[in-house]
């Protein structure tokens, strides 16, 4: 999913260097590259992170007292 979302950062990239001006268009290249190498980094055995472990005990609230008006 993450691998997806950068593929598609990268093509959006692309898209903008060819109407830019040389400066620019070099620097969205090589944006669009470090785009590419994340995406093929967050693929299988990536540096992806894993979700967080789901909570054992709901959150203390802090409004647990009695009301004040």
């Amino acid at each position: 999913m993450e691998q997806e979302f950068y593929r598609g950062l990268a093509q959006r990239v692309r898209g903008m260097a060819e109407k830019a001006d040389p400066f620019t268009r070099r620097r969205l290249l090589d944006l669009a590259k470090r785009y590419d190498s994340k995406g093929r980094a967050a693929g299988p055995g990536g540096t992806e992170r894993p979700l967080p472990a789901p909570r054992t005990t709901p959150p203390a609230s802090s409004f647990s007292g009695p009301g004040e008006a």
